[in-house]
């Protein structure tokens, strides 16, 4: 093999090395140029921590004998509470937005006839959505962090321990209704349907099941089950509604994952241009 080749193979080799993370960057640029979503986004996660925060701090300081103080373990609790489920909403508006958006806009078909990898397409929208959403779900749970501490007075503070913990797991569960929601949106092809699908499963439909106890271990599938198990114990006592051990865990959240994906990765390959 000469110099001139071996130069050659490398260059090659070089140039599709980011061939990937362009493919996220170009993604995560067509999120940030919907100013809509992403400012729907932040008032579905910031914005409602802002305004707890401020009332809950008016209310003490105008009534302190009969409103605790703004911060403390308790009101980090009930803020975290209310923060996932936002954080679930603005993660399926982003996830149905990116796996039925290039469907609906007619920008499907130039993407595949420059014969970039359709699965690739699919899978670059994974980091995409997670980056727009993490960072805004991030930036409240920040907030929510460093009020809860700073202004907590007298009360109970959260440690680290918990606030490690309570961000990971936060970060789970609008992960996996992101995924959810791509993989449903990928599948069929329409952001609407699946907003309003998946809106009612998670807030409506699924609450309900586990409530259910005629359903017995069927519920271990249930996701909201599954990341019940996962979640600190010291931030939602008593909250655990069907027990079931961390492997089952696990295993039912790698199939909520899993799957959907599959099937918008079928969709994805499938669909005519």
């Amino acid at each position: 093999m000469s110099t001139t080749t071996a130069t050659t193979s490398l260059s090659r080799r070089l140039t599709r090395v980011p061939r990937r993370p362009r493919l996220v960057g170009a993604e995560f640029l067509k999120l940030r140029k919907r100013r809509g979503l992403v400012l729907s986004t932040l008032a579905l996660t910031v914005v409602p921590m802002i305004i707890a925060y401020t009332v809950l701090l008016i209310l003490h300081a105008a009534n302190p004998a009969k409103y605790g103080p703004a911060g403390g373990l308790e009101n980090f609790s009930g803020s975290m509470e209310l923060l996932s489920q936002l954080g679930i909403v603005a993660a399926i508006l982003v996830g149905a937005t990116l796996g039925a958006g290039d469907q609906s806009s007619g920008v499907f078909r130039e993407l595949v006839v420059t014969g970039r990898s359709r699965l690739a397409l699919l899978a670059a929208r994974v980091p995409a959505g997670l980056g727009l959403v993490l960072t805004a779900v991030g930036a409240a749970f920040a907030l929510t962090a460093g009020a809860s501490t700073v202004f907590a007075g007298s009360s109970d503070i959260p440690g680290a321990g918990l606030l490690v913990s309570s961000a990971a797991w936060l970060a789970l569960v609008t992960g996996l209704a992101l995924v959810l929601a791509l993989g449903v949106s990928s599948a069929l092809g329409s952001r609407g349907t699946t907003i309003g699908i998946l809106l009612g499963w998670q807030l409506i439909a699924m609450p309900l099941l586990l409530q259910f106890g005629a359903l017995g271990s069927l519920r271990e599938g249930l996701l909201e089950a599954a990341t019940q198990r996962l979640e600190p114990a010291k931030l939602f006592e008593g909250g655990v509604t069907v027990p079931m051990s961390l492997t089952a865990a696990l295993a039912v959240i790698a199939a909520w994952i899993v799957v959907p994906l599959a099937l918008g990765a079928w969709r994805t390959c499938t669909r005519d241009a």
